[in-house]
């Protein structure tokens, strides 16, 4: 049984990451700026993965970093 809600959950809460689709629009020496529907500051330490899928740039980060 899964459950979203749960007392392990709340105890271990852990960060989620995920892939997402971004353009990027400028870059400094600790960061880059994106747009995925809104323009961001990303600093590099938090992004874990670039990759070029469909001629798209895709960063692999924190869910909340991205959203």
């Amino acid at each position: 049984m899964s459950w979203t809600f749960s007392i392990r959950n709340l105890i271990y809460s852990q960060e989620r990451y995920t892939w997402a689709q971004v353009r990027i629009i400028y870059e400094t020496e600790k960061a880059i700026l994106v747009d995925n529907g809104r323009k961001i500051w990303i600093p590099k330490s938090s992004i874990y993965g670039v990759r070029l899928k469909n001629n798209n740039f895709e960063i692999y980060a924190k869910e909340s970093m991205v959203e």
